[in-house]
């Protein structure tokens, strides 16, 4: 992090992190869901650049909680970095939540469970790829960037965490919604060819025209393969 970096920090806890990223010279935002850690942490970063907000990172107003304030309030939108350590049941939801809807946030460093962030980055063909692995690439560029041994923490968890770096990229320029139906139909089961989880969505010829084989399975597409058949699909209604 460099001075002026605007970061949000989504369960910063105790604040040993936010101290770090204030400390360098950022502008934090923190997000803590607990009321009572909530409560205690603007006494730890009491004199820095820090605003407290206790709330749910999965239901919060991105624009609320990134909007500019004091003399930054009549510029742009500004750039914003996430850092997060995030619990299995929750990790997903939200970085989805926020590539889709919090468009001023540009970087994301998330730490996770080892099984989740490689499947995040995830291609077609690795043990793990699915349809996260495809809507994470839809909105960014995402990497491995790190492995975090589970004898650094106290009490030392049962899994090994991993850090998943997340830059934001334009998405592909198809309509999303069909996309996204394609691809969570394609992967309701996996070991099934295309033809059949996308029957009555895809027709023969669309298939051929996009270049993908209907005996294929959706875990041989990669990202191109979906935004093809998405685009030939086209103008055709979907059923939800």
């Amino acid at each position: 992090m460099a001075p002026g970096d605007r970061v949000l920090e989504i369960g910063p806890g105790l604040g040993s992190l936010t101290l770090a990223l204030a400390s360098a010279g950022a502008s934090v935002v923190a997000l803590e869901l607990d009321k009572r850690l909530a409560a205690l942490l603007p006494g730890t970063v009491e004199g820095l650049d820090v605003r407290v907000v206790q709330g749910d990172a999965m239901t919060v107003d991105w624009n609320d909680l990134l909007a500019p304030i004091g003399e930054d309030a009549s510029s742009l939108r500004p750039a914003w970095s996430i850092v997060a350590n995030l619990p299995y049941n929750v990790a997903t939801p939200v970085v989805l939540r926020s590539l889709e809807e919090a468009d001023q946030v540009e970087r994301w460093t998330v730490m996770v469970q080892r099984e989740v962030g490689e499947r995040w980055v995830a291609q077609a063909g690795d043990t793990g790829f699915g349809a996260v692995s495809v809507k994470m690439a839809w909105w960014a560029e995402a990497r491995l960037v790190g492995s975090v041994p589970a004898a650094v923490f106290t009490p030392q968890p049962k899994v090994e965490s991993v850090l998943v770096s997340l830059k934001r990229r334009p998405p592909p320029p198809v309509d999303r919604a069909t996309a996204f139906r394609l691809l969570e139909a394609g992967f309701a089961t996996r070991r099934k060819m295309l033809r059949r989880n996308l029957v009555d969505m895809v027709l023969a010829e669309q298939f051929e025209a996009a270049g993908i084989g209907p005996t294929q399975r959706a875990e041989e597409l990669d990202l191109d393969d979906w935004v093809r058949l998405a685009a030939v699909v086209g103008a055709n209604r979907i059923a939800p």
